[in-house]
């Protein structure tokens, strides 16, 4: 595919909000539906520490970041670089798989305006509504 800056796992479709969820976003709206097993559920408690563990919620830093009214549709994208954070993503896909959930992985070098910064990841308001490049 080529070089490119950041990479974003997510809904193949948006919902109907217009909004592509992400990975994890979709993952743990079939937790809080209450439709993965025990096994799946005990992979998504594990794994979920590990990546708050692993990395800075956003959030935490800057409130706003994910604010509808200040940044309109802002999503976290990997940076290319931070291979580490993919590393355990097959068994989020293999769920969503499991549960026929659509989803597609983009790549792009300019997927937005960036709202967000640190070494892993950013989170951009994207230039427009449709799907991402």
């Amino acid at each position: 595919m080529g070089d490119f800056r950041f990479a974003r796992y997510q809904a193949a479709q948006a919902n109907a909000n217009g909004n592509f969820p992400g990975v994890f976003g979709l993952v743990n709206g079939l937790r809080r539906r209450g439709e993965l097993t025990a096994e799946q559920e005990e992979f998504v408690r594990v794994n979920n520490a590990w990546y708050n563990a692993a990395y800075t919620d956003p959030s935490t830093v800057d409130p706003t970041v994910y604010d509808r009214e200040v940044n309109p549709g802002a999503r976290a994208w990997f940076k290319a670089e931070a291979t580490h954070l993919e590393e355990r993503l097959p068994g989020y896909l293999a769920l969503l798989d499991a549960h026929g959930v659509a989803w597609e992985r983009v790549e792009s070098d300019d997927p937005g305006r960036i709202v967000y910064e640190d070494a892993d990841q950013v989170v951009v308001v994207p230039h427009s509504c449709g799907v991402l490049t």
